[in-house]
């Protein structure tokens, strides 16, 4: 779902294969590959899920719970330090959660009005954007002509068949989308690890506290609820992290955020096979515009920085990606990996 300007990460090293027995070595013998496509199916089948829980506590109220669960999650696995940090550190770290906030309660109204392929589809145009504008390079005017076309497709001329204020949720998703991929490579260059991460989130869950009580209200308490809404935070957020940290240390950037560019075409999938959404044949056709889009932006700006001129050094591969949540990697999305950081959204 493309960072403007954030200093390339040192590929990190491989390392030894895990135990036969251990968790992280099971997830690493599906490949990378397999890896960066399996926390694509898990964000957005995840987001599926979260709509099957929306008439128990509205959007606003899953929000809520997926952002204090999973908060709770990083903060416990992360322990991020509060102390020694500048004022300026924790100025970025909030406006990251905020904008993490805004994007997520943004989306997730969205797809409780339109399809959870288009609504993707449309937020993805945020990313889009910031790649084709930080590129500055002719060819570009093509790939956004595409993504213009599928957007048009998309509407049928008109969006007469959408709801509008769904359209308009999704957009501005997109717009903190971008928002997002600025300040997680601000974030991920001031707090180690994945700290900044952790209080983002943190930060992001009381913004949306309040909202979440006043929309759900004693709903939230419901076990079942907590337990759906728990398990939206792990699909939407700890499994695909885990699942791209463990992929990033041996996949490039560029693939990395070709891969991602299929997020449409997942949730368009998670969309059909869980909440019965099936696409018409224009939708389907703007969906695809709108990947290749992306897949041409990411390579143009790849193609771009493997030509040095005057002998300088490479400059950083734009990484796309949808859904939020990293800092401690090169974001599709994207964050900076951590100075100093050997770990990979």
């Amino acid at each position: 779902m493309t960072t403007p300007s954030t200093s390339q990460p040192t590929p990190a090293p491989v390392s030894a294969p895990a135990a036969g027995g251990s968790p992280a070595g099971r997830l690493g013998s599906l490949g990378p590959v397999g890896l960066v496509l399996a926390g694509g199916i898990s964000v957005q089948f995840g987001a599926a899920v979260a709509v099957t829980l929306m008439p128990r506590a509205g959007a606003l109220g899953v929000v809520c719970l997926r952002l204090f669960a999973a908060a709770v999650i990083l903060l416990v696995v992360c322990r991020p330090r509060l102390r020694g940090h500048s004022r300026t550190d924790w100025g970025t770290v909030i406006v990251f959660g905020v904008t993490m906030g805004a994007m997520n309660g943004l989306f997730y109204e969205a797809v409780a009005r339109i399809p959870l392929g288009l609504a993707v589809t449309l937020e993805v145009l945020g990313p889009l954007a910031l790649s084709v504008l930080a590129s500055r390079r002719l060819i570009n005017a093509l790939w956004a002509a595409l993504a213009l076309a599928g957007v048009f497709l998309l509407g049928g001329g008109n969006f007469s068949g959408l709801d509008p204020v769904g359209v308009g949720l999704a957009l501005g998703a997109g717009a903190m989308w971008a928002t997002y991929i600025i300040f997680s490579a601000r974030t991920g260059r001031r707090f180690p690890q994945a700290d900044g991460l952790a209080l983002a989130m943190a930060v992001a869950a009381l913004l949306f506290l309040p909202l979440g009580i006043a929309e759900a209200g004693g709903k939230l308490l419901d076990p079942t609820t907590v337990a759906l809404g728990s398990s939206v935070a792990v699909l939407s957020s700890v499994l695909p992290y885990t699942l791209e940290l463990l992929a990033l240390r041996r996949l490039p950037a560029h693939t990395f955020a070709v891969l991602m560019s299929l997020e449409p075409a997942i949730a368009a999938t998670a969309g059909f096979l869980i909440l019965d959404q099936a696409l018409s044949a224009a939708q389907a056709a703007a969906v695809a515009l709108v990947i290749a889009a992306s897949i041409g932006a990411v390579r143009t700006q790849v193609g771009r920085d493997r030509k040095p001129e005057g002998g300088t050094q490479p400059g950083p591969a734009v990484v796309i990606q949808p859904e939020p949540v990293v800092v401690v990697r090169p974001e599709p999305a994207v964050g900076a990996q951590p100075e100093g950081n050997g770990s990979a959204s």
